[in-house]
């Protein structure tokens, strides 16, 4: 019997067919696997690159600004290790008061370390630092947690813990990355998309300002907060946010309560922020609801609500301004700056139509005022 040439190739295209049928049903797993850890081992040296450059960066500019008179490397170094333990909540009770505390402890460790590694930086500068300083740290922490699974996924042979750091790589990268251009942003003294809220109330008191209606200002109103008084469509309005232009968040929650103590007939607060958009959403598009609109830790929150809520059932208007997380940690785009001139507008239309002439209103501008001056 003999067999044509044609017949031939085809019993090998069918023995290197079942033979790799056989080496996928065999090996297929342990092979993915290696291909999940090398594009993760890609990411923890990509994260390290980033999270050394940042770490040089910030060491450069605290050396510029501050003078020390020691080399802050080691310092920075070993602040990148810095941890915050957040209080039991198996009791809730007091919860909050607890969280304050140690938020404010904290807050004070970072400012002191900052003096010490940079003594001759101004507020601003300071303040700049600290919040490169955090981000930084943030950025190493990423770092370390896709090291720690990397590691541990190739100790241990685990396909499902090679797998779930895998399949939220991207996102994690995304993060990182955004982390980045917050931090180069920090040292740059640049506006960031979540310096929104206080643009739109700064673009509101320079609108409405004048020889003829003057601006009255309480600079540090509470901690790292100003507060200005002036007269927007007949209405005598309260308007407070952080300081800026260097990176400050300061307590907003402290200064409605505030405000409400030493002004007892508040009929309205509205307060502005930026938001998370949804993908598909448009980056500066703005959006009207109800409540207490502002991130963070939820201490300050928890102070509005109680104190324009529960104690002064106060009618809580909140607009936000729609971005991405890369959006919100770095440099302003053109889209976030056009969508603060349009929360602007609807803050006016809303307060002519839901407020009454003479009529006292709080304005709160929420967000971090990097950049953002007077």
């Amino acid at each position: 019997m003999t067999f044509g040439t044609d017949n031939i190739w085809t019993m090998v295209y069918n023995a290197i067919f079942l033979l790799v049928i056989i080496i996928f049903s065999l090996y297929g797993q342990k092979l993915q696997s290696l291909f999940w850890l090398q594009s993760i081992k890609n990411a923890v040296e990509e994260l390290k690159s980033m999270t050394l450059k940042a770490r040089d960066l910030l060491v450069e500019k605290i050396k510029e600004i501050g003078k020390p008179k020691k080399d802050p490397k080691a310092a920075v170094n070993s602040f990148l290790e810095f941890f915050t333990v957040t209080p039991v909540d198996l009791d809730p009770a007091g919860v909050i008061q607890r969280l304050e505390h140690v938020l404010d402890v904290r807050k004070n460790r970072w400012e002191e370390q900052v003096k010490q590694m940079a003594p001759e930086a101004n507020e601003v500068y300071a303040a700049n630092i600290e919040n490169a300083l955090e981000a930084a740290l943030g950025l190493h922490q990423i770092f370390k947690t896709v090291r720690h699974y990397y590691i541990l996924g190739k100790k241990s042979k685990s396909l499902m813990v090679i797998m779930q750091i895998q399949m939220q790589l991207s996102l994690i990268m995304q993060q990182a990355k955004a982390v980045e251009n917050a931090l180069n942003a920090f040292i740059e003294g640049k506006p960031i998309g979540d310096s929104v809220g206080p643009l739109v109330v700064t673009k509101l008191v320079q609108n409405y300002g004048s020889e003829g209606n003057p601006v009255k200002k309480i600079e540090d109103y509470t901690k790292e907060i100003n507060l200005y008084e002036l007269n927007i469509e007949g209405r005598n309005a309260f308007i407070i946010r952080a300081k800026g232009p260097g990176a400050t968040v300061g307590k907003p929650g402290e200064a409605i309560k505030k405000l409400l103590n030493e002004k007892k007939n508040i009929s309205r607060l509205f307060m502005v922020d930026a938001g998370l958009k949804l993908e598909g959403e448009k980056t500066g598009a703005v959006i009207e609801g109800v409540g207490a609109v502002i991130g963070g830790f939820g201490v300050e929150k928890y102070k509005i609500e109680e104190a324009a809520g529960v104690k002064n059932k106060l009618p809580m208007d909140g607009y936000v301004i729609k971005e991405s997380i890369e959006d919100a940690y770095g440099p302003m785009k053109k889209e976030i700056a056009d969508g603060a001139d349009k929360a602007v507008k609807l803050l006016i239309q809303g307060i002519k139509e839901r407020t009454l002439e003479n009529d006292n209103i709080i304005i709160a501008g929420i967000g971090n005022c990097c950049g953002i001056g007077d």
